[in-house]
């Protein structure tokens, strides 16, 4: 049966700001207190969506997590009316403040892992829902995540969460590719962490931040999703990258179908890693050449990765290229930093699947440590499950139109840390989430 990779960006919500929350993302860090501009990041993600669907690629959008999450900031002790546990935290705990106002959950790619009906033994389409241990921020994001994938996929097997302890620490997507001739055949899972709960004292560690992902977490998954052993390959981050600020695989290898784009410091055991994959695809059902496209560090230092986002690319399939070309979809910081587009154009020169690159500017994602990857979950659906799949969250040109509308109503032109404490803030981000709700054809998803 036919099946298609869809892009699912999740929609930059109306509290976008940087409150430098995220220990180990070099941007997020720099940011920190800084003005954002919630209204242009919107647009800009919808932007990209659109740029990729004009070039033929299905795309769907995901809609902001509520904000602020007074539930959380409950939770932690702060009672009353919204206005008086809003004031408290701003005068207490205004880290806890910016906490409940993050709207990182634009992050799609750290939403979910997921695995197709086509590699699952009980050929249905499997999603488990990150459980984000790492950071408080986002450790409230899971619930909903959970409660829209059952809306959106009611076709599915959406999990629970992992067990929300550090053995489990699971970060998502952003630490998974799937490789396979065609989304429609079985293909194989790759799962890349940062650590194991139980290692002895004399493994190698990063030194400055702590990995976030467990190997744990990426075999429960495998389990979870009935994926077959024989067709998983695990791998775990250089540590020296991590110290560099590559908190997630993503931020330094990007994968689609049989090609893998990465840097040479991504992986321990590089030689290994590439071997495990050329083997396991050569295996498949319809086996296929792994095409993996190196970058040395001569070309792009390890601490130069962070500052172009090189690698935070999407790697796609243009319907009207031949079958092997790749497309890689880039933001514009790395057509800005000369190393990195120098690379970008030996790659693009050279024989491999990768034909050309298209930048688009996600620049207020960007300055909070997420770029064109970090932005999307990829979903591969066949079309029966297509047709389950919920109508009113695929990208259409009239929806952009609608959403680019709601954005100007509703977002504010800028965005300081002071202003979290505005308690209109937080009743200006739920009226914008209720109209969205019959935008989107999802009534009742806001509790």
């Amino acid at each position: 049966m036919t099946a298609h990779e869809i892009n699912f960006d999740g929609l930059v919500g109306p509290t976008h700001n940087y409150a430098g929350l995220s220990a180990g993302n070099l941007h997020s860090m720099a940011s920190a207190r800084s003005v954002s501009a919630p209204r242009r990041a919107a647009h800009e993600g919808l932007a990209k969506m659109r740029r990729l669907h004009d070039m033929g690629l299905p795309q769907a959008v995901l809609p902001p997590h509520p904000r602020p999450d007074l539930h959380a900031l409950r939770a932690v002790g702060f009672e009353g009316s919204d206005t008086q546990a809003l004031t408290a935290a701003a005068a207490h705990a205004p880290e806890l403040l910016a906490s409940v106002f993050s709207a990182s959950g634009m992050w799609a790619a750290n939403a979910a892992t997921v695995s197709p009906s086509a590699d699952s033994a009980d050929g249905r389409l499997h999603l488990t829902p990150a459980n984000l241990t790492s950071f408080f921020h986002r450790s409230i994001e899971p619930a909903f995540v959970t409660r829209l994938f059952r809306r959106l996929f009611p076709m599915a097997a959406v999990h629970e969460p992992l067990p929300a302890c550090d053995t489990f620490s699971d970060e998502g997507a952003a630490n998974h590719t799937r490789f396979s001739p065609s989304d429609a055949t079985p293909g194989v899972q790759f799962f890349v962490y940062g650590r194991e709960a139980n290692e002895t004292e004399n493994t190698t560690r990063p030194a400055r931040f702590r990995a976030r992902h467990t190997l744990e977490a990426s075999r429960a998954i495998a389990r979870l999703h009935r994926l077959d052993p024989a067709r998983v390959a695990y791998a775990r981050q250089s540590p020296a990258a991590i110290d560099a600020g590559v908190f997630h695989n993503d931020v330094i290898a990007v994968g689609r179908l049989s090609t893998l784009l990465y840097h040479e410091d991504a992986f321990q055991n590089t030689a290994e890693v590439l071997a495990q994959l050329k083997a396991a695809m050569a295996s498949l059902p319809e086996p296929a050449e792994f095409h993996p496209v190196r970058i040395t560090r001569a070309e792009l230092p390890l601490d130069e990765i962070n500052a172009s986002y090189l690698f935070n690319s999407q790697l796609v399939h243009v319907p009207s290229d031949p079958a092997g070309a790749r497309t890689l979809i880039a933001p514009t910081d790395t057509e800005s930093q000369p190393t990195a587009r120098a690379a970008v154009g030996r790659v693009v020169a050279e024989d491999n699947p990768i034909v050309r690159a298209v930048y688009v500017d996600v620049r207020q994602s960007m300055r909070n440590g997420g770029g064109p990857a970090c932005l999307r979950l990829r979903v591969a659906m066949n079309q029966a499950e297509r047709a389950e799949l919920h109508p009113g969250v695929l990208f259409t040109e009239t929806l952009h139109a609608e959403l680019d509308a709601w954005v100007d109503r509703h977002y504010r032109v800028e965005l300081s840390p002071a202003d979290l404490a505005d308690p209109a803030l937080g009743e200006e981000s739920r009226r914008a989430l209720a109209e969205l709700e019959s935008i989107l054809g999802l009534e009742g998803l806001y509790e």
